[in-house]
């Protein structure tokens, strides 16, 4: 049927989306911190499935962007591998999205874990990363954003 149908929680996440990256290491303080815009897309045609576009900016002006473009693999799974990061996502239950990737640099002993949490209105969502090297947590991402645009 499609990854729209296969995955209504995913299509839910459509739209745009603000808020804040707070990075705190293994102990809790807080190392990073910056803005995020997010496009996430159902695209009807073409090459993906799934494409997002991070765009984040930093206090000092920094800004960077990144594209995750994603396969629907059937069953109601995603993937993505680009340049920089490979993982899988899929829905948990009606509200929870469960992502889990490595960073393609730092080689496959540090994974990354994510929940993604959307609010029963769909206008908020809460998300954690945890990354996990060796078998511990050394950084936790907790993300906070709220829907701009449907």
């Amino acid at each position: 049927m499609g990854i729209r149908h296969d995955m209504p929680l995913l299509a839910r996440h459509e739209g745009e989306w603000e808020g804040t990256y707070t990075y705190v290491d293994g102990d809790g303080k807080v190392v990073d911190r910056h803005h995020a815009r997010l496009t996430c897309t159902l695209p009807d045609g073409g090459e993906w499935d799934y494409y997002q576009v991070n765009r984040y900016t930093w206090e000092d002006g920094r800004t960077e962007e990144h594209c995750f473009p994603g396969t629907y693999l059937g069953e109601g799974r995603c993937a993505f591998d680009t340049e920089r990061i490979r993982g899988e996502f899929w829905a948990v239950d009606d509200d929870t999205i469960y992502l889990s990737w490595i960073y393609k640099e730092s080689g496959a002993d540090l994974r990354l874990f994510e929940l993604i949490v959307l609010s029963p209105d769909g206008d908020t969502r809460s998300r954690v990363w945890q990354w996990i090297q060796g078998g511990q947590c050394v950084r936790r991402t907790l993300i906070d954003e709220t829907r701009v645009q449907p």
